[in-house]
């Protein structure tokens, strides 16, 4: 399960690797992911702004409490709003902005396939059909994670555990939605959707986990999100090939006949 769970985080290196180094790459991913990631940006930081009022909400029945106490408490509250908010933001950033730049991470995914021998029986889907879809999922995956996140929460208002069990625990439960995510466009691009992805990643959950919690790693750290976002997307492909069976190697060039250069 370890090497299992590290062969998934060595395909988001290998998704970095693959995306840094095709101009054409870098291109098609940035606009799309830097637009989501200034909104997103903006967003916590009000965020952090109304952090201490929020607090004093969530903590109303303190109110009574020694000042002390109180603040302890407030400050717990302040810091598991905060937390919730990074979980939020990350899963959101991710179906957001494969919303906005559905096109251009399908480019991005599709580029990715022609390199290992493409899609066997690829399932052609008109774009405002791929858009419904895109929207419908994310949808989807966004209210699961809001059913997940906000028990988390209230869980983080433990002492110890709300800061050692509970991060772990989101960053396993926030990888295992971004995996999800992220393999949206190639497994809709071959006809299957939100329940074959859940299905086909529970049978293969070490190495969707090792993909998606490094991903989310990425996605905390300042600006992560939209460096990463593409490389990611190209992670999600080759995750994707790796569970359905398809090779993630590139293939060697056919070997040519050498040439009989002897006098006839």
């Amino acid at each position: 399960m370890v090497g299992e769970f590290l062969a998934g985080v060595g395909l988001l290196g290998r998704g970095i690797g693959m995306y840094a180094r095709s101009p054409r790459l870098v291109v098609l991913g940035i606009i799309p992911a830097l637009i989501s990631g200034l909104v997103f940006l903006a967003a916590f930081a009000t965020l952090i702004y109304f952090v201490s009022d929020l607090a004093e909400l969530a903590t109303w029945f303190a109110d009574d409490w020694s000042e002390g106490l109180r603040d302890a408490v407030q400050f717990l509250a302040a810091i598991g709003i905060l937390g919730l908010g990074g979980l939020i933001g990350v899963l959101t950033f991710t179906a957001v902005t494969l919303l906005i730049g559905d096109p251009f991470y399908e480019k991005i995914s599709e580029m990715i396939e022609e390199r290992f021998g493409g899609v066997p029986g690829e399932v052609e889907v008109p774009w405002w059909r791929s858009l419904r879809r895109s929207l419908w999922d994310s949808i989807r995956l966004i209210a699961l994670s809001l059913a997940i996140g906000i028990p988390l929460f209230f869980l983080g208002l433990l002492p110890l555990v709300g800061q050692t069990v509970v991060p772990v625990i989101g960053a396993l439960v926030g990888g295992w939605f971004l995996a999800l995510e992220l393999v949206g466009v190639p497994f809709f691009r071959r006809g299957l959707r939100l329940p074959d992805r859940r299905r086909i990643l529970a049978a293969h959950r070490p190495v969707a986990l090792g993909f998606g919690v490094s991903v989310f790693v990425c996605f905390l750290i300042p600006l992560g999100a939209v460096l990463v976002m593409p490389a990611a997307v190209a992670g999600g492909t080759l995750l994707a090939r790796k569970v359905l069976g398809l090779p993630v190697d590139v293939p060697a060039p056919t070997a040519q006949p050498a040439k009989d250069l002897r006098p006839r």
